[in-house]
């Protein structure tokens, strides 16, 4: 078994990358194991929890780049005026729950709260599965897309 403290400071892009897939939860970790796909163990004991996208581990011929798993989301569309989009935003949050924002979409987690506050105020959404970074906006300027972490893992009531 490997074991990592830090992603690798300075990954070689490349190589060819082999999947260390997590879910949410473990990602938001400092301590936990998993197995890549290829079978390689690897074990974390972090200074920091990692982020996907981040090189874990590497060798001369392949390099082990974390990625997020997709989970169960409820999708609503942003072709809803903007003020009705900062409204559900605003219910979600008024619940503590979280939210995470695409330029075309809403994403929330697939929880029977969600549900019941969409549907009690009339905003269709679909099920879904998707990689949900809560805290996470995308804004779209002049046809660039910017990811934006406004809230950060720091905003807790």
């Amino acid at each position: 078994m490997h074991l990592i403290n830090q992603a690798v400071a300075q990954p070689n892009p490349s190589l060819p990358q082999i999947a260390v897939r997590v879910d949410r939860q473990k990602l938001a970790k400092r301590l936990w194991r998993v197995v890549a796909d290829d079978g390689t163990e690897i074990g974390c004991e972090l200074e920091r929890p990692l982020q996907p996208g981040d090189t874990v581990f590497q060798t001369e011929q392949v390099r082990y780049v974390v990625t997020q798993e997709p989970e169960a989301v409820l999708e609503i569309r942003l072709d809803l005026p903007p003020s009705a989009a900062a409204g559900v935003g605003w219910a979600i949050g008024n619940l503590h729950l979280e939210l995470m924002s695409e330029p075309e979409r809403l994403l929330a987690l697939d929880e029977k709260a969600v549900r019941r506050l969409l549907d009690r105020i009339g905003v269709a959404y679909r099920e879904t599965t998707a990689v949900f970074r809560p805290g996470r906006f995308a804004r779209g300027e002049n046809n660039q897309k910017a990811q934006i972490d406004e809230l950060g893992p720091s905003h807790k009531h």
